[in-house]
This record gives C-alpha cells, structure tokens and sequence, in this order.
C-alpha cells in the first residue's frame, strides 16, 4: 500500500471506480485533478492519509464487480462515453436550466445566490455543449481510426490538428473550466442542501444537481484518466 501512495488519484481510480467513492468522501478530486499523487493530494486538501488508506484497503478486499474500463477497447469507450454520459448531459442541461430558472424567479429575492447560480449554470449549460460538440466531430472519430489502425496494421492519415495531443490538451483544459463552474454551484448551494423552507420544486433542483455533479465526475475521470491518455499512448506506439 506504500506504493499506492506514490501513485496519481487518477490512476487508482481507473484501475478501481469504487475508489471513486472513498475519494469523495474524503473530498479529493479524482477527476480533474486526478493528476496527482495521492499522498500530495492528501496533504494539499489535509487529509489523514493513514485514515484514508485503511478505508482503500478495506475496499480493495471485497469483490470487484463493477465495470473494469481500464480494459475496453478505446472505440468502445467512446462510444460509451457518448451514449451513456454525452446523452445524459444533454437530456439533464435544459431540464436544470428550467428548475434553475423557475426558483430565482420565485425565490431569488429570498435567497439571492439563486440568481447566481442561474448564471453560473447557464454558463456551465454553453459551455458543455460546445466541449461535447467538438469530441464528438473531431476527437472520438480520430480515437476511434486510431483504434482501427491499430487492428489492422494499416497507416492512419496525420490529422488536421498535428497529434492527438493538441484536442486532448484542450478538452482538459475545458473540463477544468467545467469542474471550478460546478464547484461554485456547489459552494453557492452550500453543498446542494436546500433551506428548511424550500419548496419541492427548489430541492428537486438541487437533488438534480447533485446527480449532474455525480455524473460529471465520472465522465471527466473516464476520459482524462483513461480515454485520453491511452490514445496518447495508442497514438505514440503508431508513430
């Protein structure tokens, strides 16, 4: 388990999603800022690492049964990524729009962060749309040749955009951009709890952002901790 510590959130976690879970209750980012080391993550966020690795350990000893991403095809990855979380963004964004827009309407005179948070969704709603536009006309399809390439030995055209590296770097940098609007609306909604007072519609908008942030999550880590450094690499082994 000292060797598991060296390694990057990220990587723990594309080994092992139920990771996933003892990271966020011990509020480390396993997505975005999956890049880093775990014991630099504990240290930066004040986390006992002893308390933490104990709650790892236990888990690593029970049965797995959740899907092992780390082993699908690329192509299939993406293809997954699109259906199952590409499609539930897109479904989930004008539906939290309206909630959002309902509840500052009524209630942002009472509680003004509402009127704020309908910005920063709104904003969050723009911007996720383009990011999912560009990966799936430029990015996936070239993962995907990549993939091709690879089973049947054939060359792969040079892209447009030089290397794979140049999307992969800019996806990266919108999720980050993604991640801190969703961590505002977090704060802003003092952890996604409603007031004693709210009404159903209120906490029902909360209730759905809290799922939008739990899927978030694991979309962002499935692709910056899996799918874009395996193309990295796939893309490096071709060259």
């Amino acid at each position: 388990m000292e060797i598991l510590k060296e390694r990057t959130v990220g990587n723990i976690v594309a080994e092992d999603y139920r990771m996933a879970g003892v990271f966020k209750e011990f509020g480390l980012d396993f997505c975005c800022g999956g890049g880093k080391p775990l014991i630099e993550a504990c240290e930066r966020k004040g986390v006992n690492i002893d308390e933490l690795m104990e709650e790892l350990d236990a888990l690593s000893t029970e049965n797995n049964s959740d899907q092992n991403y780390n082993e699908w095809a690329l192509d299939f990855l993406a293809d997954y990524i699109i259906n199952q979380h590409h499609g539930f963004v897109r479904s989930k964004l004008p539906e939290i729009k309206a909630y959002a827009q309902k509840v500052a309407k009524v209630h942002g005179r009472t509680y003004p962060e509402l009127n704020t948070m309908l910005e920063v969704f709104s904003e969050l709603h723009d911007e996720l749309l383009s990011h999912m536009d560009k990966e799936e006309e430029v990015l996936f399809p070239y993962i995907k040749k990549l993939t091709v390439a690879e089973k049947s030995g054939k060359a792969i055209e040079k892209p447009h955009f030089g290397t794979v590296a140049n999307p992969v770097r800019m996806m990266e940098d919108e999720h980050e951009e993604a991640g801190a609007l969703m961590a505002q609306l977090e704060t802003l909604s003092n952890g996604f709890t409603p007031p004693q007072d709210a009404c159903a519609t209120f906490r029902v908008y909360f209730q759905n952002l809290q799922a939008f942030q739990d899927d978030l999550h694991k979309h962002v880590h499935l692709e910056n901790n899996i799918l874009f450094p395996k193309a990295l690499e796939l893309e490096g082994r071709l060259n």
